[in-house]
């Protein structure tokens, strides 16, 4: 049997949230084990196969929006739960509500390099790699 690794682990493998590796368990999109605590740990030999999938986008990453501005953040205001994420992409600069959990997980803060993508109405936040 493969070696496991926890599901924060994995998440961060995949560039995707603890929440959707979840909901892709629930659905059966990804097979994982329980630990002595019932904790959700994944095979390594499941983020290889899901590292190794084909994605949606032409940008190698999962995402459907197509319109993605790189550029660097030049702000992160904190507050309670949410964040404002403040990235400059050329002449643009776009302002994104987030969770703090988000800034957390993707590293954010003044002078990394970031992508706002944009959908819709919403701005989603990235940080490039």
């Amino acid at each position: 049997m493969s070696t496991t690794i926890p599901l924060g682990e994995a998440a961060r493998a995949l560039g995707v949230s603890v929440d959707t590796l979840r909901r892709w368990d629930r659905a059966g999109k990804l097979r994982t084990v329980r630990d002595e605590r019932n904790r959700r740990r994944v095979p390594r030999d499941e983020v290889a196969r899901l590292s190794s999938a084909p994605r949606r986008s032409g940008t190698g990453r999962s995402l459907s929006a197509r319109n993605r501005l790189e550029g660097t953040v030049r702000s992160v205001e904190i507050e309670g739960v949410m964040a404002l994420v403040e990235i400059e992409a050329g002449p643009h600069r776009m302002v994104a509500a987030v969770t703090r959990d988000a800034v957390d997980e993707l590293g954010l803060a003044p002078g990394v390099s970031a992508s706002a993508v944009v959908k819709a109405t919403d701005v989603m936040v990235e940080r490039n790699r």
